[in-house]
């Protein structure tokens, strides 16, 4: 009996609590995407009960009905209809479910927005320094080499421009101009200004500015005048190398003035006013004020650590809260509070430990998320940047992934926690300073003592996450045009010649029902669906049918029939056949994220097709570099409507 999707449409929108509770509504191939202003007015059980709605969950803030290729968009028709809403992209549904997300939340997603496309550069960067800095411990003779030289300048280099690498990504996430941005990045680290890292070293600033107080001189741009004790316009003469938020606030800001002067400005006169004014503007902005708000954070900071780090209560919090200064960028100011120690009467760096605890810790739970991790993308980032943390480069391991998720960086704060306490009880120390992870093993005092302490904070750090954290979902998990971004790049031409031919290919019967035979799309391994890489896929809630591991990037038509859709990446095509088969072909697993680079179709929808027609070209090699399985998915979307769906030999 044919699904009546007025009906269908009427019961969704009476239990998701009715028009006036629907912020945005759109579709792609599969699904009905919904962005709810109260889900506590959903509801779940009616809704899952519905004629037509084959699954249901949430996710990223929406509220997704599973209901088929072919009948969705017939259903969102009717939905449309029914609630006299206008039809809106998937942009739109995702622009209003970010909306919806708390501030914490919605500001967590702009740092990670920022720091994925960067990760290769500071996982690269974090994982070459540790291993420079470990091979010069290790080898007395290499620290003092010419390679040494080398290596540790191009390891550095990343981190050492990080506050522009960064400012080009926010100014891309903030939509202002990428250059400005580089521009307001560079002048952080700028040359004349004292290296970010030397702050807190009396030396390095009487050694830099030629003068013997230990004190940065500052600039005074409105002469003496003062606000209280502060005085106006006065600019501490320092860099912000390794700082991260200060940099993120300052380009966020620089693209509002920048959205704001282009808005105001005449169109002759906007390119010499709009780089001009935003730039200077936000320069005053930056060093005037956000910089010394961080300023006095962290000598905050640093005055609190040095009281903390006398007792065993002190310690334990400062392990929980230093991968939080190195988030600000705060933590090079601890080099003070160890070389103190050294100069000190004991000799012994007790803040070492407290440090090496934490940075392991947060291997730990990155480690955790590598392992567990079904995504391939997420598991290729957090693997590598685990190791370079156990070398004491924490960085790739928090902005890629513990920060970025959450879960993993409280788990690595309460694993820092637990090692910092064990640490102090045991009074374990460094004979020198700047070493953490497993290359402090050449400077610390008791070796057994401190592989204990490495073992807790990574191990309760690694177990708390294994449990704690669980990976959501990417997206619409599987879904036909899931994450489809509105202009996809045209489809590439694919290198070399596809060898097999749709008759060779499609001899093989894969799935059979009463309404017909499916035959092989395309040549390659076949597996059952419940095997695919994709926990929708796998759980059968878009239909039965099966997984091919592809031996070529070709995909030709199962059956005669029609398209009913071809997704706008490219990447998946629907085919309505014999006794209204509803048939999904997707190549790949979240490939819709590669937006058409590496697919091309030949078939557009409302197509006749015949069996063994080319509908597709994939390149492989492209879909495994860019971290997604290659597993073509071929689903009977609609196999309940069959008592005797049947697969052929797997």
């Amino acid at each position: 009996m044919a699904l009546d999707y007025r009906k269908c449409a009427e019961e969704i929108v009476a239990n998701i609590g009715g028009r006036e509770n629907v912020a945005q509504a759109a579709h792609c191939a599969t699904r009905l995407r919904l962005v709810i202003k109260d889900n506590g007015k959903i509801k779940k059980s009616a809704l899952e009960n519905v004629e037509g709605v084959k699954g249901m969950f949430e996710n990223n803030g929406q509220l997704q009905l599973i209901i088929g290729t072919g009948t969705v968009n017939k259903v969102y028709d009717e939905f449309l209809a029914v609630t006299g809403m206008s039809a809106a992209t998937k942009d739109d549904v995702k622009a209003a479910a970010a909306a919806q997300q708390p501030v914490w939340k919605r500001a967590l997603k702009s740092i990670g927005d920022v720091f994925v496309p960067i990760l290769p550069a500071i996982v690269a960067s974090g994982l070459m320094m540790g291993l420079v800095e470990a091979l010069g411990k290790f080898i007395p003779s290499f620290e003092g080499s010419d390679w040494y030289g080398f290596l540790d300048m191009v390891a550095n280099t990343a981190f050492a421009f990080l506050p522009v690498i960064v400012a080009v990504s926010a100014a891309r996430v903030f939509g202002g101009n990428q250059f400005l941005g580089a521009v307001i990045g560079l002048l952080m680290i700028h040359g004349g200004l004292l290296n970010g890292w030397n702050v807190g070293s009396e030396e390095a600033i009487n050694s830099f500015f030629g003068i013997t107080t230990g004190k940065i001189p500052t600039w005074n741009l409105f002469g003496n005048l003062k606000i209280g004790g502060y005085t106006l316009g006065s600019i501490s003469r320092h860099g912000y190398q390794g700082h991260v938020i200060p940099v993120v606030i300052a380009v966020w800001l620089m693209c509002k003035i920048e959205k704001w002067l282009h808005k105001h400005t005449p169109e002759m006169l906007d390119l010499f006013i709009v780089p001009l004014v935003t730039v200077f503007v936000t320069a005053l902005a930056t060093f005037i004020v956000i910089g010394p708000i961080f300023a006095q954070l962290e000598n905050w900071v640093l005055d609190g650590a040095k009281i903390l780090v006398k007792n065993v209560f002190g310690a334990m919090i400062m392990g929980a809260i230093y991968p939080l200064t190195v988030v600000m960028g705060l933590h090079h100011m601890y080099n003070v509070i160890e070389a103190g120690m050294l100069s000190s009467a004991a000799k012994l760096n007790t803040w070492m430990p407290i440090a090496s605890a934490a940075n392991f810790a947060q291997f730990g739970a990155c480690l955790a998320v590598g392992i567990k991790a079904r995504n391939m993308r997420t598991k290729s980032v957090a693997v590598p940047s685990s190791l370079s943390a156990a070398l004491g480069i924490t960085e790739p391991a928090i902005f890629g992934v513990n920060f970025r998720f959450m879960k993993p960086f409280l788990c690595g704060m309460a694993g820092g926690a637990a090692g910092a306490v064990f640490g102090a009880i045991t009074g374990i120390g460094a004979k020198s300073y700047g070493v953490t992870g497993i290359p402090g093993y050449l400077t610390i005092d008791n070796q057994l003592l401190y592989t204990i302490l490495l073992l807790i904070a990574g191990g309760v750090a690694f177990i708390l996450t294994w449990f704690v954290w669980k990976e959501e979902p990417a997206e619409g998990g599987g879904d036909v045009a899931e994450k489809a971004a509105a202009g996809a790049g045209e489809a590439c031409e694919l290198p070399g010649a596809v060898k097999a031919s749709g008759e060779e290919v499609t001899k093989k019967t894969v799935i059979s029902s009463s309404a017909g035979e499916i035959a092989l799309p395309t040549p390659g391994k076949v597996i059952p669906y419940t095997e695919i890489p994709d926990p929708t896929f796998a759980s059968g809630a878009l239909g039965q049918g099966i997984g091919v591991v592809p031996s070529e990037g070709v995909v030709f038509a199962p059956y005669d029939g029609e398209i009913s859709s071809v997704a706008d990446s490219k990447h998946a095509i629907g085919i309505t056949g014999a006794e209204d088969q509803e048939l999904l072909i997707h190549v790949g697993v979240d490939t819709v994220e590669m937006k058409g680079d590496g697919f091309k179709t030949f078939v557009e929808e409302g197509d006749k097709v015949t069996k063994g027609q080319k509908l597709m070209e994939f390149d492989i090699e492209k879909i495994k570099a860019a971290g997604h399985p290659d597993t073509v998915v071929v689903l009977l979307t609609n196999s309940d409507d069959y008592d005797d769906v049947k697969f052929g030999d797997i």
